[in-house]
C-alpha cells in the first residue's frame, strides 16, 4: 500500500510540473504588453517598459523566468498580482472559504438526491418509478448550471420579490445569512451532477444485483433493504466514486460563472477578473491551486477503492 502511495505521489507531481510549464507558457503567449497591463494605458515608452520588466524580472530567459517563480511558489510565494499589487495567495487566500464550502454543499447535495434514485430506478427496473426518475435524471443533464442560476434569482424576485442576499458571511459568524447565501448556486452547481451519478449508479446496482452472492442473500430470505444496503451499495460504488473525482473539475469550473451571477467572492469570481484583465501572475496562482486540488482528490478517490471494496488490494 505504501509503495502504490509513494508511486501515486511521484505521479501527481509528475502532472503538477507538467501543468505548471504549460500554464506558464500559456499566459506569457497572451497578446498583449505587460506594460500596458500594469499601467493600465497604451501610451507607454521604452523606458518605462524596461523598467516594469526588471522589476517583474521577465527581461530574463524564460527558463530563469520558470525556476526563479517556481522556487518562490514552493516557499509560498506566488507573486503579486498586476492589477491591484496585492500578493496573488493572500487574495486566493481569503477567497478559498467561500469556494469549498459551495464546492461541498453541491456535491452533498448531488450525493444525497443521486444515490437513492439510482437505488431506487435500479431496485424497480423498467417500472414506472424506473422510467420516471431516468427522465428527471435526462432533463437535470440537459440543464446547464449557468442558466438555471439565472432562472433562479429571476422567478423568485418576480413572483415572490425574494432574492438571495448578497455577499459573503462566514458560516462561523451567522450559519443560517450563510446558508442562505449559498443554498441557490449549490443547487444549481449540484444538480447536474447529482443526474450524472444517479445514472451511473443504476448502472452500477443492476450489474451488482445479478451477482450469485445477491441471489444467494435472498435465497437466505433477506429483505431487499438489508440486501442493498449490506452487500450491494458498497460494490455498486467504486464507478460512482470514479465519476464522482472526475466531475469535481466541472464544479470547479462552474463556480466560475455561478460566483459571477450571485456576485460571491470566491475563487471563480476572481479567475474570471484576473482572465478579463490579463492578470497573468494570478491566472498562474489561480491555475495551480485549481490543479494541486483536483490532483489530491484523484489521489483520494484511488485510495478510497481499497477502503469501498475490501477485494481490492494495491501492491
Amino acid at each position: 500500500m505504501s509503495q502504490y502511495i509513494a508511486k501515486r505521489a511521484l505521479a501527481s507531481l509528475l502532472v503538477l510540473f507538467i501543468i505548471s510549464i504549460i500554464v506558464f507558457l500559456a499566459v506569457r503567449a497572451i497578446p498583449g504588453s505587460v506594460c500596458t497591463i500594469v499601467l493600465q494605458t497604451n501610451d507607454v515608452d521604452k523606458q518605462q517598459c524596461d523598467a516594469i520588466n526588471k522589476e517583474l524580472g521577465i527581461d530574463k530567459p524564460v527558463v530563469t523566468q520558470y525556476f526563479v517563480y517556481m522556487g518562490n511558489v514552493l516557499t509560498g510565494d506566488f507573486g503579486k498580482s498586476l492589477i491591484t499589487k496585492k500578493d496573488v495567495w493572500e487574495e486566493m487566500r481569503v477567497r478559498i472559504p467561500l469556494t469549498i464550502e459551495l464546492t461541498l454543499l453541491a456535491t452533498s447535495f448531488a450525493v444525497v438526491l443521486a444515490i437513492p434514485i439510482g437505488i431506487i430506478s435500479a431496485m424497480r427496473q423498467d417500472g414506472a418509478a424506473d422510467y420516471g426518475l431516468r427522465f428527471l435524471t435526462i432533463g437535470w443533464l440537459s440543464i446547464p448550471s449557468f442558466w438555471l442560476g439565472t432562472l433562479l434569482i429571476v422567478f423568485p424576485a418576480k413572483w415572490w420579490h425574494y432574492s438571495p442576499p448578497v455577499g459573503y458571511v462566514d458560516i462561523w459568524e451567522d450559519p443560517f445569512k450563510n446558508i442562505e447565501q449559498l443554498y441557490m448556486p449549490a443547487f444549481a452547481l449540484g444538480l447536474a451532477l447529482s443526474a450524472s451519478l444517479a445514472r451511473i449508479m443504476r448502472s452500477s446496482m443492476l450489474e451488482v444485483l445479478r451477482q450469485d452472492y445477491i441471489r444467494t442473500a435472498r435465497a437466505k430470505g433477506l429483505r431487499d433493504g438489508l440486501i442493498v444496503i449490506r452487500h450491494a451499495m458498497r460494490n455498486a460504488l467504486i464507478p460512482v466514486v470514479t465519476l464522482f473525482g472526475l466531475q469535481v473539475g466541472v464544479l470547479f469550473g462552474g463556480t466560475v460563472v455561478l460566483e459571477s451571477i450571485f456576485t460571491l467572492p470566491g475563487l471563480g469570481g476572481l479567475t474570471l477578473s484576473a482572465v478579463r484583465f490579463k492578470d497573468y501572475t494570478q491566472v498562474q496562482g489561480l491555475v495551480l491551486l485549481f490543479a494541486t486540488v483536483l490532483v489530491l482528490i484523484n489521489l483520494v478517490v484511488d485510495l478510497s477503492y481499497a477502503w469501498i471494496d475490501p477485494r481490492i488490494r494495491y501492491s
